[in-house]
């Protein structure tokens, strides 16, 4: 068993992952892949909250030529996210591990509304949590839901689950002479204008002192290796 560090983590991934090979729809395989990592921190006794973000299905800053108004398609965004959370789940509960979907938006007949301690008490007994729809208010991203979330629910850390194995000083899929951080602080992240996560999310977990680390999920056991306390990624603290 992986030496554990956190108690308790916040797991913030793309909606991309659970699609095809161009990030769109959501493919069984890459779905049930996900699934079995965030089925094996329960295993480990790690407590796991997860926010899941809906670009596969749908997103605003990807169909501004569709001609739907910001608001409306920010929701229509949030609905994406609970179709994640609840295919997640799902397949999570093929895995005999027991998981909710708890969201923003009122939808009684697949999830139950969001309310802190009644999450807490999931986590508290060993059950994956899905917070899904966002923050439940347009012109807000996933990464500042993740970082709300995180902060509500005491977690110990974030861990930002990305195509990259950390934080660079530039993309490294373009500048190949960009350097990656091992560790980061706050106000270095702000002054560079590093991405690490969008500015409001990333004002939360400073203000908050909540950690983030970045890491790349792509690699073999990279979540059990990041919520365990491994060497893995950035740590942004």
């Amino acid at each position: 068993m992986a030496q554990k560090k956190y108690k308790r983590v916040m797991l913030k991934i793309s909606g991309e992952v659970l699609g095809d090979s161009r990030g769109e729809g959501i493919d069984t395989k890459a779905l049930m892949k996900i699934a079995g990592e965030i089925a094996d921190l329960n295993k480990h006794r790690i407590q796991a909250a997860v926010v899941i973000g809906g670009g596969n299905i749908w997103r605003y800053r990807d169909t501004k030529s569709s001609g739907i108004e910001r608001t409306t398609s920010d929701y229509m965004g949030m609905m994406a996210t609970i179709m994640n959370g609840v295919a997640l789940q799902s397949a999570i509960e093929k895995l005999g591990v027991h998981c909710r979907v708890a969201t923003s938006l009122d939808l009684p007949q697949i999830a139950e509304p969001y309310i802190r301690r009644r999450a807490i008490r999931h986590l508290e007994k060993n059950r994956i949590v899905i917070c899904a729809g966002g923050t439940g208010n347009p012109y807000f991203t996933t990464d500042t839901a993740a970082a709300l979330r995180a902060v509500e629910l005491e977690c110990d850390v974030i861990l930002k689950a990305t195509k990259v194995d950390g934080v660079y000083t530039a993309d490294p899929e373009k500048d190949k002479k960009a350097k990656k951080f091992k560790k980061l602080s706050y106000l270095e992240a702000i002054k560079r204008n590093l991405q690490v996560m969008d500015q409001t999310a990333f004002s939360l977990c400073r203000d908050s002192k909540m950690k983030i680390v970045v890491f790349n999920m792509h690699k073999k056991n990279a979540i059990l290796q990041a919520a365990s306390g491994k060497d893995i990624g950035t740590l942004v603290s």
